[in-house]
């Protein structure tokens, strides 16, 4: 056989496996026997099918394809090895073994088939249970429980302050994200990503409660209603607050976003009071020694806003909370200033470790004349004769959706509810479902919040709220 250069191309078989290597055409005329017919030069053919190319890619995939039997043959032909003369019965064979794929061959497609299918990139908002779909979900930070003289270094600061910046400014460029945008938008987006992540069933897997999202003097209880034009902006001091649940089996989390650092001593004193309050958290640790401590930490903060100094103080009417199921404001409530309530933490007990703090007076209350956007049915409501239809048919509504889970305005108008409003306050007139006000410090204060989800567990507790970003 002859190449596109004249170069007679011999056939050899070497281990069961032929392939094939350029001779000089003179010493092929000298070795060659007289029987043997000359290899006539072939045409090239232009081989539609894919992966096929011409002989001299042919040669090249064969070559490669068999790299040891060719490292091994340039062995045998430095030692003097001489290579035996074509034949037709042996191109013949050749041309049979080309029709058939090796078993390189195949390793080599089996090898790139899998190499691009593990190129695919993983979809963005995957179901978390379809990640874990063994039910082997990550155990959340463990921490051990308080003792006495016990080093007040923990796992939460197992980083130093110059290491928290460095992570905080990585994160600028996502926060400048969120910066003039509508917070209704914000907390749109927000949930709806929560949603695709928890895969979200009605009363089986969803929010706990709406997105909290309450700027500056505002301290909690606010979300946007439909129609409220509110934007995030540059100097603003926003509370994320946001609850998921699973089979009524509630995570509630909550951080305050700034974009101008000079509240970033308001929003340290308020992060190291959270974290102290779960470290002062145990199995039959009174709810008024965390309360103490975590005033003492918040007050020991002082920050400078446009000239004016000011200390920092606990909302002294917001607390902590423990949870049950489906309910996210249990019995118990954790103190952030020191009080008289010798109530203990129990084992087996899921508590809100959080804190507020703010530059004004350090209480929160509702204001006159603001609309409510907050709802939730009464935890202990017994049936209450209704005559109205429509106050019927939204209860019905309110019980297959939320059950006894705070919901807002934003949910209702989601579900397709219209003119439900008067509906809504004969519900909460004869004590069904209660509104829940936002709550305010004066007016030209600062306030921020930080909140994590822990369980009591035997020997530890577990903070299953914890996250590499706050």
């Amino acid at each position: 056989m002859v190449n596109e250069d004249n170069h007679f191309l011999e056939a050899k078989e070497i281990d069961s496996k032929v392939f094939l290597e350029p001779v000089d055409e003179k010493i092929l005329n000298e070795n060659e026997p007289n029987n043997c017919i000359p290899v006539r030069k072939q045409r090239k053919k232009k081989k539609k099918k894919k992966g096929i190319g011409t002989g001299t890619d042919e040669l090249g995939s064969l070559l490669q394809s068999n790299e040891k039997v060719g490292s091994h043959e340039s062995d045998k032909s430095q030692e003097g090895y001489a290579p035996k003369p074509a034949t037709d019965c042996v191109i013949k064979k050749r041309n049979k073994k080309r029709k058939k794929k090796t078993s390189s061959d195949v390793k080599i497609e089996e090898k790139e088939s899998t190499s691009v299918e593990n190129d695919k990139t993983v979809p963005l908002f995957i179901p978390v249970k379809q990640l874990f779909s063994d039910s082997d979900y990550p155990i959340g930070e463990i921490m051990e429980y308080p003792k006495v003289e016990l080093d007040s270094r923990t796992a939460i600061n197992r980083t130093s302050n110059a290491e928290k910046k460095a992570l905080d400014s990585a994160n600028i460029d996502i926060l400048l994200f969120w910066l003039f945008f509508y917070i209704k938008h914000v907390c749109e987006i927000l949930e709806d990503i929560a949603r695709k992540l928890i895969d979200e069933k009605g009363l089986e897997a969803g929010l706990a409660f709406p997105t909290g999202c309450s700027l500056n003097n505002c301290a909690a209880h606010y979300t946007p209603n439909s129609g409220d034009n509110t934007v995030f902006e540059y100097d603003d001091v926003c509370k994320i607050d946001i609850g998921t649940h699973i089979n009524g089996r509630i995570i509630d989390s909550a951080f305050t976003m700034t974009f101008n650092s000079k509240y970033d001593k308001l929003l340290e004193a308020v992060r190291e009071a959270t974290n102290t309050g779960i470290k002062a958290a145990g199995i039959d640790v009174r709810l008024c020694d965390i309360g103490e401590q975590i005033q003492e930490v918040m007050e020991s903060y002082e920050v400078e806003i446009d000239g004016k100094t000011y200390q920092v103080k606990p909302i002294r009417n917001l607390s902590g909370h423990s949870i049950h199921p489906y309910r996210v404001h249990a019995d118990k409530n954790v103190p952030i200033t020191k009080n008289a309530d010798q109530t203990r933490m129990e084992e087996g007990e899921i508590y809100a470790i959080e804190t507020f703090g703010s530059t004004g007076r350090g209480y929160a209350v509702a204001t006159a004349d603001q609309e409510f956007s907050h709802y939730m049915k009464n935890y202990e409501t017994v049936n209450v004769p209704m005559r109205s239809t429509k106050s019927k048919q939204l209860l019905n509504v309110i019980n297959q959706n939320f059950g006894t889970l705070a919901f807002c305005r934003r949910w209702l108008d989601r579900l397709g509810q219209s003119k439900y409003l008067l509906s809504l306050n004969d519900l909460c007139q004869k004590g069904i479902v209660s509104p829940y006000p936002a709550l305010f410090d004066i007016k030209k204060s600062y306030s921020a919040q930080y909140e994590h989800t822990i369980i009591l567990r035997p020997t530890c507790k577990e903070v299953v709220s914890r996250g590499d970003d706050y």
